[in-house]
């Protein structure tokens, strides 16, 4: 099992929510619907200064379709350029492996929509 992540700002969910249900994957999700930080395209603190907020889905599948997730949010990505989308994800139990030093996190990947990459 693998542990997505996507975090986007809130412009693009819709967008994100459609290309997940027209590819067929990403069913079962758990929604934050609002979520604040700092990544590479900026703050989002949903205050007057950085008044922009982001979401974020986290999605337990397997690996056939966090490939097929990661594919159809980079398609959401070249639409949007300019706004802050990635993925994430973590095999099952590398976490905790790595907390009690059985392995050194060999198992996380960035399937990262990354800015300019």
């Amino acid at each position: 099992m693998i542990r997505l992540e996507i975090i986007a700002n809130h412009s693009v969910e819709e967008n994100i929510l459609e290309a997940l249900a027209k590819a067929g994957v990403g069913k079962y999700y758990t929604k934050y619907p609002t979520i604040f930080g700092v990544g590479s395209t900026g703050p989002r603190m949903g205050d007057p200064i950085w008044p922009e907020e982001n979401f974020a889905l986290v999605i337990w599948c397997e690996e056939e379709e966090a490939r097929v997730i990661k594919r159809a949010v980079e398609g959401v990505k070249e639409r949007f350029p300019n706004e802050g989308i990635k993925v994430f994800g973590l095999a099952d139990g590398t976490a905790q492996k790595a907390a009690s030093g059985e392995d050194d996190l060999a198992g996380y990947f960035v399937a990262g929509v990354e800015d300019g990459e």
